[in-house]
């Protein structure tokens, strides 16, 4: 079901929308080039807000070719023509190749077609090559209605009246290929279908000690290669952007064999289907099988994806970014002028930005240049910082040097898991522990969390005991929710016992508020005078300073407490020496409610869970009579969940604490939904966070529902619960854990270089939450870091 579209946008959002106005403006929406998952979320989300600003909005059916051939090709959208599209894979008006739109005279013809409806703003959803040709139809649009005028096709009048053409475009793409944007349409689906089959051909791997060589797609981009290596942990990528060194044949047969010496079961190498060595050859999977069962004579099996990767439905993170990215080009639309260039919507970090089109597609030749080039230490840097960090990332994790090859700093660096289970802390953990070992520290595990701390359940963990951990679901360290206060003496005297130099903490909310009752202890405990970080991980994503955090739930009515708590907490480090130690905890929670991060751990497998839920819930209602579905999601105080899993799934109404609501509004809605019932509609869908509000409880809204909409509709009614923790990672969140854990780590040992080079030892430091964001602190200041963007880290205090 859609978004109510009865009411008008609330606060911040209706005073933003004043002044945009589409009256006697026409828009055309394509799809170009090859298919990507989220390209029908894109086009509902142009057709939908370009009705709402008055204008009229044209599907162009099969790309370029529609537009060059008209007629039935090009037809006016109403809101209801995409109802029922978000979940929906590939693009219902249709993608094709088109070579007479190479031609001036095919561009002559499209131009004719879209002055038949007075269409002079196009919105182009495609690769770099669809948008090319956007850019090129817009700057020859000036001389094709002339020439049109000359031929007798329109007159002087029509020249003067569609004189310029607006263009903006949205890079639908799978392999994530267009420089300037973190993330292309269908990335993240594509990787999600991957990381599916790697997890379901681990199992079989395991069972009969096979290698697995895998080929993604990415003819000209390592993307889905890299990330996909990261989130399973593969033994070896191969990529078009950094090909191996000389030797590589030898290299990766020794790692195999080494992996296999330490009981490692299963290797998977991972190569993308443009993989090619140092002098441009190409390196196909069947080289690769080859080589491993002449060198090795390993069980050795391919897997060539294909265009599965294309296939299915789109995840969660798909529907909502080109939800924002349509609504964002439709303003972009509307706000242009003549002089404003073809702009490209780009995701920055997790803003919605536009940038000069063909500055974009520049950078994404200069890519293919630098690697036809050989030079690819260019084509790594042109590719972005995000790219180049999971490759820095992915490089640091695979390959464990020699013990002797490792300079000791003789420091203990713990890990703990707090809070309730998300997502991604096991991956968090194990980047956390080969990252700690990459820098010379000793690695100690604490299993069920403060409780377990002050028991003295703690035990070294090494390098291969964190394999396979990225796609496990849950915490296998253990976690429990609760505080470390009335544990301190036990825990300082653990600290002493194992000499625990720094603690990085990975967990939600009860994370933080832990991380501040030890830093708040320092002054009468010295040895909590160590390095302690957070990574949050809650899926309600509600650690303060975190936009994102790693997957737990908790209400964001402690956050002030909590933020309060953390300044004395430090402030008190003088009671308590022990806990001056640099301390960082890194958000996961499920609800995402942790103020200042965008997203926290586990916050991305919750809103899947979610969404793939209510995908059935609405499917089992067709071809059964009218009904309405109110479900529940988690997120104590934070509607984070709700609110998102709102927009990905389509839903009618979405309750949350942060927007206040009344009978009247409920009433408003339920009467909507009857008007939508009477007509072809047959299903709605109503979204409700646990803690919105005290009285209008998800049995109230059901029971109002069900009344109100007798002989009209009937109501079912939904908690989702715990099915929102559990489960395998998505790929963000392993991603996600794996490179905030692995910050958390740098932040650590830099904090434990600073304390040696003050002649400290292993002692002193700060405390740090991190998460989409960064921080340094003072010994007396409570910092973090912060998740608000994916390619850069910010000092918050």
């Amino acid at each position: 079901m859609d978004a109510d579209d009865s009411r008008a946008p609330k606060g911040s959002l209706r005073k933003f929308l004043e002044h945009l106005s589409g009256a006697g403006k026409a828009i055309g929406v394509l799809t170009s080039g090859g298919d990507a998952q989220g390209m029908n979320a894109a086009v509902r989300a142009v057709v939908r807000m370009g009705i709402y600003v008055g204008a009229k909005v044209y599907f162009i059916y099969e790309g370029y070719q529609g537009m060059v051939d008209g007629g039935a090709n090009i037809a006016e959208a109403d809101w209801e023509s995409v109802s029922s599209i978000l979940q929906v894979g590939g693009t219902i008006i249709g993608s094709a190749r088109c070579q007479a739109f190479r031609t001036r005279e095919g561009r002559l013809k499209a131009a004719c077609n879209l002055l038949q409806r007075g269409i002079t703003n196009l919105c182009v959803i495609g690769g770099d090559g669809s948008l090319t040709g956007a850019n090129l139809f817009r700057k020859e649009w000036s001389g094709l209605l002339e020439e049109l005028a000359r031929n007798g096709q329109i007159d002087k009048e029509a020249v003067q009246k569609y004189a310029y053409l607006n263009v903006v475009g949205m890079v639908g793409s799978i392999d994530n290929d267009f420089c300037g944007t973190d993330m292309t349409i269908g990335t993240d689906s594509a990787l999600h279908r991957i990381i599916e089959v790697i997890d379901a051909i681990m199992t079989t791997a395991q069972s009969h000690q096979r290698t697995f060589v895998l080929e993604v797609m990415g003819r000209h981009c390592g993307y889905l290669a890299l990330v996909s290596a990261l989130a399973c942990g593969a033994d070896w990528v191969f990529l078009p952007e950094s090909p191996p060194e000389q030797g590589w044949e030898e290299q990766m047969c020794v790692k195999l064999s080494e992996n296999r010496a330490r009981k490692k079961r299963l290797n998977i190498i991972i190569v993308a289907e443009g993989a090619i060595d140092t002098q441009n050859k190409p390196i196909t999977s069947e080289k690769i099988k080859e080589l491993v069962v002449s060198q090795l004579g390993y069980d050795t099996r391919v897997t060539i994806l294909g265009h599965v990767q294309r296939g299915g439905t789109p995840s969660a993170f798909d529907r909502i970014l080109a939800s924002r990215m349509g609504v964002e080009a439709v303003i972009a639309l509307l706000e242009a002028t003549p002089d404003t260039p073809a702009c490209v919507v780009s995701l920055n970090g997790n803003h919605a930005v536009r940038l000069p089109l063909m500055e974009c597609v520049q950078m994404t030749q200069d890519v293919q240049k630098a690697m036809d080039e050989r030079r690819f230490q260019d084509a790594v840097r042109l590719r972005g910082r995000s790219f180049a960090g999971n490759l820095n990332t992915y490089k640091r994790l695979a390959i464990k040097l020699p013990d002797d090859q490792i300079p000791k700093t003789n420091c203990n660096v713990a890990v703990i898991n707090v809070g309730a289970p998300a997502a991604g802390m096991n991956a968090a953990v194990r980047s956390a522990v080969r990252v700690g070992i990459a820098d010379g520290h000793r690695m100690l595990a604490i299993y069920d969390g403060f409780d377990g701390f002050a028991k003295g359940q703690i035990k070294e963990i090494g390098w291969t005991d964190v394999g396979g951990w990225t796609g496990q679901g849950g915490s296998i360290l253990g976690t429990k929710r609760i505080l470390p206060g009335k544990y301190l003496e036990e825990i300082a005297t653990q600290m002493r016992t194992h000499s625990i130099n720094a603690l990085l903490i990975i967990g939600g909310f009860e994370a933080y508020l832990g991380l501040l009752e030890l830093s708040a202890a320092r002054e009468k405990h010295e040895e909590f005078c160590v390095p302690m970080v957070m990574v949050p991980a809650t899926v309600s994503n509600n650690v303060p300073g975190s936009d994102f955090s790693i997957g737990a739930d908790t209400a964001l009515n402690t956050i002030t407490d909590a933020y309060k708590s953390a300044c004395d907490m430090a402030e008190a480090r003088g009671r308590h020496q022990e806990l001056c130690i640099p301390l960082c905890v890194v958000p996961a929670t499920i609800s995402n409610n942790v103020p200042g991060t965008e997203i926290s751990l586990g916050a991305d497998t919750s809103l899947n869970v979610i969404v793939q839920t209510c995908d059935r819930i609405k499917q089992s209602a067709s071809g059964t009579k009218r009904r309405v579905f109110i479900i529940e999601t988690m997120g104590g105080y934070c509607g984070y969940l709700a609110n998102m899993g709102g927009l990905a799934a389509g839903a009618d109404a979405a309750y949350i604490f942060e927007e206040p609501f009344d009978i009247r509004d409920l009433q408003s809605n339920v009467e909507h939904l009857t008007e939508k019932m009477k007509t072809t509609i047959q299903r709605g869908l109503v979204l409700r966070n646990e803690s919105c509000s005290e009285n209008y409880t998800t049995d109230f809204i059901y029971q109002l529902y069900s009344e109100e909409g007798k002989g009209v509709f009937d109501c079912r009614k939904n908690v989702l619960g715990h099915m929102q923790q559990g489960g395998a990672p998505s790929p963000f969140d392993r991603n996600f854990g794996t490179k905030i854990s692995a910050r958390a780590m740098e932040w650590i040992t830099a904090k434990l270089k600073e304390a040696r080079g003050r002649g400290k030892g292993c002692g002193e430091g700060g405390a740090i939450c991190l998460g989409e964001n960064a921080v340094l602190s003072g010994r007396s200041r409570v910092c973090w870091f912060l998740l608000q963007s994916s390619t850069e880290l910010r000092v918050m205090f």
